[in-house]
């Protein structure tokens, strides 16, 4: 099947992690008590490291374990995206705009939280675009549900309303965008999240 984006991912993180610290192949495989070619393989996408390599590799590059925990434990399934909204015409023209920028995601719409929260009980949520006003809920607290859920869940918030953004911001989101959602606004959340990952689309494509 060849090498998934994923494993390339983790794999350009971890290449981009050994550099900034100034360690060889043959050095972080001395440190992890591997051979080098292991550590070629995992950066080569070719291979992922088990789950009782990861706290070790994460001690070795001064980060954090979750984080490479979060980019390891994908598999090579779809990513799935959602947004929440309880405006139907701003919500089927976000879906527009968030499978333009990721074509190789799975997009989901939902109108109500309940929704949402039921959808991320039995399906891994890569990305929650979140609506901050929905109707008589908080975006805010269905972010933090969401992240109950699954803490590697990256969480941008969508509003009309600037004053909103002290409030999003003291939640674990990774962004946060002003109405009406943008291709150009979407790929620069994109650089800024907590756990990336792919989805296609790259920075190609029309602003708007």
């Amino acid at each position: 099947m060849g090498v998934d984006c994923v494993n390339i991912l983790f794999a350009e993180t971890l290449r981009k992690l050994r550099t900034e610290r100034g360690l060889s192949q043959k050095q972080l495989g001395e440190q992890l008590f591997v051979y080098h070619s292991t550590v070629a393989r995992w950066e080569s996408g070719s291979r992922l490291p088990d789950a009782a390599m990861i706290p070790r590799l994460a001690r070795c590059l001064g980060v954090d374990a979750n984080t490479l925990f979060c980019l390891a434990a994908e598999s090579d399934e779809t990513p799935n995206v959602i947004m929440v909204d309880d405006n139907e015409v701003i919500l089927s023209h976000g879906l527009t705009v968030l499978g333009q920028v990721m074509p190789n995601a799975a997009i989901s719409g939902f109108l109500t939280p309940t929704e949402a929260i039921e959808y991320a009980k039995t399906n891994r949520v890569a990305l929650a675009v979140l609506d901050i006003e929905l109707g008589t809920a908080s975006g805010l607290d269905l972010c933090r549900r969401l992240l109950e859920i699954n803490s590697c869940t990256n969480v941008v918030f969508l509003t009309a309303y600037a004053d909103y953004s002290l409030d999003a911001w003291n939640t674990e989101a990774s962004g946060f965008m002003l109405k009406p959602l943008t291709p150009a606004g979407v790929r620069e959340q994109l650089k800024k999240l907590r756990y990336p990952f792919s989805a296609g689309g790259g920075d190609r494509g029309a602003d708007e």
